[in-house]
């Protein structure tokens, strides 16, 4: 047999933020490691993670994770006062950050965190450099998808 994933292996990702697509025209996309607490580990390996609504902050020369909801268990430890919320600081190289400070400062893009996943051990985040899409920008892109969607069901059609 050869090497390579196997059939019904489970997919590194976590929780994707779709609602980013259809929102911004995505560009320059970076990875970024999270500084996590024991407990927020535990609930992400449980899938209680919704990343729809997070943004990226920078401040002091860091990055942060704003608005990430990542729920406690309920067989959490006592002890820990687990906050769903909290800011997360991302662990990008300092170049990176400076390349997104630039890019936000100068030129005006966003920073939208776009899907969490596995990477071997570790959990990442993948941020894009984004620019906010106007609605006429969101129609023509719902115009182009239902004319793919035509295409396939006439090459379908037409190959029976």
């Amino acid at each position: 047999m050869a090497k390579g994933k196997k059939k019904g292996a489970p997919s590194n990702t976590i929780a994707q933020n779709k609602k980013a697509r259809h929102e911004f025209f995505l560009e320059d996309k970076f990875e970024a490691g999270l500084e996590l607490q024991g407990w927020e580990v535990k609930s992400i390996r449980d899938g209680k993670v919704n990343i729809s609504d997070c943004y990226i902050h920078l401040k002091n020369g860091e990055a942060f994770l704003i608005n990430a909801t990542i729920q406690p268990l309920n067989t959490a430890s006592t002890h820990v006062i687990a906050d769903p919320t909290r800011q997360r600081r991302l662990l990008l190289k300092r170049r990176e950050i400076d390349k997104l400070i630039g890019a936000r400062e100068r030129d005006g893009y966003s920073i939208i965190a776009t899907a969490m996943y596995w990477s071997k051990c570790w959990v990442k985040l993948a941020i894009h450099l984004a620019k906010g899409k106007k609605s006429h920008d969101k129609r023509g892109d719902i115009k182009d998808r239902d004319w793919e969607r035509q295409k396939e069901r006439v090459m379908k059609h037409n190959a029976r």
